[in-house]
């Protein structure tokens, strides 16, 4: 008796371990699972979820380490459908480019909202890109019958109604995931990318789904680009514009800078 007295007393403590042991375990899933929120907040299963609060590091994060590296799938073999002049064509992005810089960019999806006016506002100014030597490519992970069926709608009617660029289709997510910006929902990011003439990325930026780019910042550093690229011994300041006073990277060239702003 005293045997099974002992016994009876240890199950309130075999139970409580028991209990512990699968809150430690619960916990240890929760830190490590690709699913969880890194903002700080609150667990996405005890609120109501907010779509593109919140990304997974990892992939995304490499977008930012392309600058100053050779572009991803430029110099290789691969070749990607798109929409020219209406048209469906399969290029490499060295053919895309024909020789000039690039400005790749990519949207999350055709026939939707914030996606329409950024591809109208990059054709309405092609001609000033082209007047730089530049390629512009919209890049998403729809395909090129969606793209060449969009294209071929008027704006009116909720289409794009002509473009003055290639519209590239990444279904299967091959660049996407390349440039580092696909999303959790399996579309890209609104990313950017410059492209230089030797193939490496000089500029990148990352947006999220719901506010689009400006195609004047996008001018304006192209040119700075094309600028110090020209011009080896100079840097260009904050929001420098073409005509504006550059200055040289070392100490002296600072002081002027300053002296005469």
């Amino acid at each position: 008796m005293t045997m099974v007295r002992e016994r009876l007393r240890a199950i309130p403590m075999l139970l409580l371990g028991l209990c512990l042991g699968v809150c430690l375990e619960r916990n240890f899933v929760a830190l490590w699972s690709p699913h969880r929120d890194f903002t700080g907040s609150q667990s996405s299963q005890s609120r109501a979820p907010k779509k593109h609060a919140r990304c997974r590091l990892g992939p995304t994060a490499r977008s930012a380490t392309l600058v100053g590296n050779e572009a991803p799938l430029y110099h290789g073999d691969s070749k990607f459908k798109a929409i020219v002049d209406e048209d469906i064509e399969s290029m490499s992005l060295r053919e895309f480019a024909n020789g000039g810089y690039t400005v790749l960019f990519f949207y999350p999806l055709d026939f939707t909202f914030v996606c329409p006016t950024e591809i109208i506002a990059f054709s309405d100014r092609f001609q000033e890109f082209k007047s730089r030597n530049t390629q512009v490519l919209g890049v998403s992970v729809d395909s090129e019958f969606s793209h060449l069926a969009w294209i071929q709608m008027s704006r009116d009617e909720g289409g794009l109604g002509g473009l003055e660029y290639p519209l590239v289709s990444d279904f299967h997510r091959e660049l996407a995931k390349s440039y580092g910006v696909l999303s959790p929902d399996g579309v890209a990011y609104r990313a950017l990318f410059i492209i230089d003439k030797e193939g490496v990325v000089q500029h990148a930026t990352v947006n999220n789904m719901a506010f689009g780019r400006n195609v004047d910042e996008v001018l304006r550093v192209l040119d700075a680009i094309q600028y110090v690229q020209d011009n080896p011994d100079e840097v260009c300041p904050a929001g420098w514009q073409p005509g504006d006073k550059t200055m040289r990277p070392d100490f002296d060239g600072k002081r002027e800078y300053f002296q005469d702003e």
